[in-house]
């Protein structure tokens, strides 16, 4: 058992999710096939903002997590969703203002090439 309840592997791949998918609206696995990925990871393929937004969400989590101090894994999960909430809140009010979705289709291989990932085929 690791800190605050969480053993490893699992349950942190689950917290994960957790936070993904409340800053994203997209679990981990529709995110990766969004971006086409397979085995690559996720994070060497996101944009600056999504970046910004997935640490954004990681940090929030670990600050209410301090304050907080769950016991066990389902008050983990609980915390997890607050903090991606909070980052999936910031991702809104971005799209609201520029009109374009944050989460993009773009991986590493079509950042790199500046051009959308249809391009590439």
């Amino acid at each position: 058992m690791g800190a605050r309840g969480v053993k490893k592997g699992q349950q942190f791949a689950t917290l994960t999710d957790i936070i993904t998918q409340a800053w994203s609206g997209k679990s981990v696995k529709q995110y990766k096939k969004h971006k086409l990925l397979k085995k690559e990871n996720l994070r060497d393929n996101m944009t600056n903002l999504e970046l910004v937004l997935n640490m954004l969400a990681e940090a929030t989590t670990t600050a209410i997590s301090k304050e907080k101090k769950p016991k066990d894994f389902d008050e983990n999960k609980t915390i997890a969703k607050q903090g991606g909430t909070i980052a999936g809140n910031t991702r809104k009010a971005i799209e609201a203002k520029t009109g374009r979705k944050v989460v993009s289709p773009l991986n590493a291989k079509a950042l790199q090439k500046g051009v959308p990932r249809k391009k590439l085929k």
